[in-house]
């Protein structure tokens, strides 16, 4: 049974204050799920180091940078980012960009790597919004193609919110391809172009919804022909999400990633993920909603 290499740290749980929409322990919460489950001994578990300036400057501006390191948001700044800025939160930021690359290089020598964070895509070149800091996608896309390590990358985004940040961030790469198949009428308000967008309606339920999923990643990998792709495998999708508007359950969900994870296989073309977006009150629950996306790397990979 192959194994299968997932990225985490445990400084990626960040303060917030009680009953913040985001789940401030999202990250060890889902770490935990996953160390109940048979899935723990099939694991390989390597931690990121922090990314620097330099490194991020690839994705984001210097100045913007350097407001995060050393607490430098104004209030504004910190309403669109959703978040209040603190050390634990800026550290968290330089270690989850640098935790879908180091994803990302172990899925390109071993098929797969899943990533116990990441999907931060609302993240733009100059400011953060909606919980993004950094955006890991552009970032880890960005590094990737400098490096020439791959040629062509197809960033398939099914949060159920739009990767307006990814879009932006990389309009001008021809060696990248966004896809963001999103509810319509959700976050955020004003949408971005990526170079493919699926948007959906409310209260999708899954037949409609995995029969878009089966024709999208067909045609950008038919189109585009990438080299390597960066899933962001997004749980807000469930019905039960309190920031998500499809009608999608626990079955929905690992189907949709069985059928992502196994068409890439098939193909040869290696996949990291990451978690995206899940929004609940209740920890457990969602912390076993993330883990749906550790499942089907398992089932298909090992």
């Amino acid at each position: 049974m192959s194994k299968i290499n997932w990225v985490y740290h445990e400084n990626y749980d960040i303060p917030l204050k009680l009953n913040h929409r985001f789940t401030s322990s999202k990250f060890s919460d889902l770490f935990y799920e996953l160390k109940k489950t048979v899935l723990y001994k099939n694991a390989i578990i390597t931690q990121p180091k922090k990314a620097n300036i330099i490194d991020l400057s690839i994705s984001h501006s210097v100045d913007y940078i350097n407001k995060i390191k050393n607490g430098l948001l104004n209030y504004k700044e910190e309403r669109k980012l959703g978040l209040t800025w603190s050390k634990r939160l800026s550290e968290r930021s330089f270690l989850a960009v640098n935790g879908t690359l180091l994803a990302s290089k172990l899925a390109i020598s071993n098929g797969i790597g899943c990533h116990l964070g990441g999907g931060t895509h609302h993240s733009h070149y100059d400011y953060g919004s909606g919980f993004c800091v950094f955006n890991d996608l552009a970032y880890s896309a960005l590094k990737l193609i400098e490096s020439k390590i791959v040629k062509k990358i197809l960033i398939f985004d099914c949060d159920v919110h739009q990767g307006d940040g990814t879009a932006r961030i990389l309009s001008k790469c021809d060696d990248i391809f966004t896809c963001s198949i999103h509810c319509k009428k959700n976050f955020p308000l004003i949408k971005a172009q990526s170079n493919l967008d699926i948007e959906l309606e409310n209260d999708l339920g899954n037949f409609d919804y995995l029969n878009k999923i089966k024709k999208s990643i067909a045609f950008c990998v038919n189109h585009f022909k990438p080299d390597f792709v960066l899933y962001d495998a997004g749980i807000d999708i469930h019905k039960l999400d309190e920031l998500g508007k499809f009608n999608i359950d626990d079955d929905g969900c690992l189907e949709r990633d069985l059928i992502v994870l196994s068409y890439l296989k098939n193909l040869s073309i290696p996949v990291a993920t990451v978690i995206g977006g899940g929004y609940s009150k209740d920890k457990k629950d969602l912390a076993k909603r993330h883990s749906i996306i550790f499942k089907a790397a398992n089932h298909v990979f090992s």
